[in-house]
């Protein structure tokens, strides 16, 4: 199924699938707007997996069955391919291919503002894939498909909440493949530079706070909503193996 936002259907023509998928046109909407509206449970439950991909991924290094044979060894529930280290745009270490790994689960990186260490609890530095190429099972789909909203097009922040769709421990059951990589391009495309993209950059913004407002108050309303990943839980089972090791010493 492709999601064409520039209207230019006919170019994909030359490709020798092209007649056998689904085309559908909406101008200037991203693949978040198209996901919510065409992508339901219900419409997709046939399938095992979906791969909610950008446009603008090089795939000459990736094999989908070897990818979903990793994914199903290991208990994954949402995944990515690791993105070449020479890729255009990379916005998390995480993300990064290792070469000598099949796959991994979290990165340690001290550098940034964003510290990554044995007591890092979540994202991004484990439970983390990022929206350009995500993959989820049946289940964990069913749940990110909710967590979309309708009038939020561009999907901004929902990687970081992506754990919480991961049926379990967001450690154990996000993972990112080494062996089969992808090289992320980082094409402008949509809104491009110049006025329409510091527009739609201002506009995705804009709809993050509105997406963590709506977070935050549908918890507090939920009275015996329980917070599967609160942020000292790591924190504070380090603290109880140090006291521990000092106890025993």
């Amino acid at each position: 199924m492709l999601f064409h936002y520039d209207g230019k259907v006919d170019a994909w023509g030359d490709l020798n699938w092209s007649n056998n998928a689904i085309h559908i046109v909406a101008r200037n909407q991203t693949k978040w707007w198209f996901a919510k509206r065409f992508l339901h449970p219900s419409i997709v439950s046939a399938y095992d997996y979906i791969f909610l991909w950008d446009e603008d991924l090089g795939v000459d290094n990736f094999h989908p069955g070897r990818y979903l044979k990793i994914v199903k060894s290991e208990g994954l529930e949402i995944s990515q391919p690791a993105l070449h280290p020479n890729s255009t745009d990379i916005h998390h270490r995480i993300t990064i291919r290792s070469r000598t790994k099949k796959f991994h689960r979290r990165v340690y990186d001290v550098r940034g503002s964003t510290k990554c260490t044995n007591v890092s609890w979540g994202p991004p530095c484990t439970g983390f894939v990022e929206g350009m190429a995500p993959v989820f099972s049946r289940s964990a789909w069913f749940c990110t498909w909710h967590l979309l909203q309708n009038d939020l097009i561009h999907g901004w922040g929902m990687d970081m909440k992506l754990g919480y769709c991961a049926q379990g421990d967001r450690t154990k059951k996000v993972g990112v493949i080494d062996s089969e990589y992808i090289f992320h391009k980082g094409i402008q495309t949509l809104g491009g530079g110049g006025p329409p993209g510091k527009k739609i950059r201002r506009q995705s913004t804009w709809e993050l706070q509105v997406f963590k407002e709506r977070w935050n108050k549908a918890v507090k309303m939920d009275k015996n909503w329980i917070d599967p990943f609160p942020k000292d839980m790591f924190i504070r089972d380090e603290k109880r193996r140090k006291r521990s090791r000092r106890h025993r010493q």
